[in-house]
């Protein structure tokens, strides 16, 4: 390939971040926003930019972007971005956004020691609390870049007692002003797969079509508390059967949508019921339920189909009910020109890449609101993810970062020497 990685370098990186917030050696940690471990990450991170060469600025949300502009550019013209995030979940693992950040990182190198002489800038990104595990619902760094969240808004957001402001001004990374994603020419993702579909495929990396969209409702079981031995059968009217009705539903209108397309899923994740007392019968039910789907109609369609069955639950059982939609993030699609690119560099490398999409969240998602985005996967052992348990060999990350170098390189444009 004419864009050779070091697989030794990248995986000094990658360990070395791994020793911030370690609670498993070599496999697990807690890396959140405003933290010691999340300001020795910040830190090491800048220095290695900076030590490979490219202009780090931050901005006020704490996104870091080192900008290479080399000699062969043109220092206006629209740089290629890649990346991801540093934060992690408690106890997660050491791949989960370090490989797509320092991935990206790694790709500049070993284009500054290719033969390469690329027409535009790049910069390397790391997102602010990609994960939402201390501030906010996740994304929120790239929802700023994308314009889609006000920095005052951001900075007002509050976690563990403190606001963001505060948290990333004890650690010295509230800078100025918002990194602009509209302003890139492109984006490249790298991230590990969090599932088994590139490893059972024999696949080298992914190359991401879309990235499913999410929704979020809260759904209320409003039904009558009593007395669990002196009310008899037929005269109780308990909010968590009749909830247990709808969680099965959702269940089954999920899987019907999914032998039809193979993508949509539906989860209710929580319940909360009240007053929760082994004898009592339950007077109410509060549930979080997840719909995702690369598919906004198939969302949508899931959406009213248990809006309908509640309807039903409640003149069957004579329970109120209720079902409101408080987050909702369309599918995002990714770019042909930045897919056909990963396939481009895949090839000349001789690597199998899998079209696949993307079933959790990712920065990504905003980025592609604004400009020509694109992701790629690297395989995960077992499709753990969020654990310690999570791991990619470090033949696999060199193989998906040597064919993000291609992307970036060919997206960056220009000739070789």
């Amino acid at each position: 390939m004419d864009v050779d990685v070091s697989e030794d370098r990248l995986r000094e990186d990658v360990e070395a971040n791994a020793a911030f917030g370690e609670t498993e050696p070599g496999r697990g940690r807690t890396n959140l926003t405003g933290s010691d471990a999340n300001h020795a990450a910040r830190d090491r991170l800048v220095e290695r930019l900076e030590n490979a060469g490219l202009s780090v600025r931050v901005d006020a949300v704490g996104n870091i972007a080192g900008r290479w502009t080399p000699e062969s550019a043109d220092p206006d013209a629209a740089p290629v971005a890649a990346g991801s995030h540093l934060d992690s979940v408690p106890n997660g693992g050491i791949f989960d956004g370090p490989l797509g950040t320092y991935g990206a990182l790694e790709a500049v190198r070993a284009i500054q020691e290719s033969d390469r002489e690329p027409a535009r800038p790049v910069e390397v990104v790391s997102f602010t609390e990609e994960e939402g595990a201390r501030f906010a619902s996740g994304l929120l760094g790239s929802s700023v870049a994308a314009g889609e969240r006000s920095v005052e808004s951001a900075l007002e957001l509050e976690g563990d007692g403190r606001t963001l402001a505060d948290a990333l001004s004890t650690i010295g990374y509230r800078g100025e002003g918002a990194l602009d994603a509209s302003a890139w020419d492109s984006w490249v993702e790298l991230h590990v797969e969090q599932g088994t579909r590139l490893e059972d495929a024999d696949a080298a990396v992914g190359v991401v079509t879309d990235i499913t969209g999410i929704t979020h409702c809260e759904v209320g079981v409003e039904g009558v508390a009593d007395h669990a031995g002196a009310t008899p059968m037929a005269d109780r009217t308990d909010a968590l059967t009749a909830a247990s009705e709808f969680v099965l539903a959702v269940e089954d209108a999920a899987r019907e949508a999914a032998a039809e397309n193979g993508t949509a899923v539906s989860t209710v994740g929580s319940l909360d019921v009240s007053p929760n007392a082994t004898n009592v019968v339950p007077g109410r039910v509060e549930m979080g339920v997840d719909v995702r789907d690369v598919d906004y109609d198939v969302m949508n369609a899931l959406v009213e189909e248990a809006r309908d069955t509640l309807t039903t639950i409640a003149a069957d059982r004579e329970v109120e009910t209720t079902l409101s939609r408080p987050f909702d993030v369309p599918p995002a699609p990714m770019a042909d020109r930045v897919r056909d690119a990963a396939h481009d560099a895949a090839d000349r490398g001789g690597y199998d890449a899998l079209d696949l999409h993307s079933g959790a969240a990712h920065d990504s998602m905003h980025v592609a609101r604004v400009t020509d985005a694109g992701m790629l996967f690297a395989p995960s052992e077992g499709g753990f993810s969020h654990s310690p348990r999570e791991w990619t060999d470090w033949d696999d990350c060199a193989a998906a970062v040597s064919v993000l170098a291609g992307t970036i390189a060919d997206l960056a444009g220009g000739s070789e020497r």
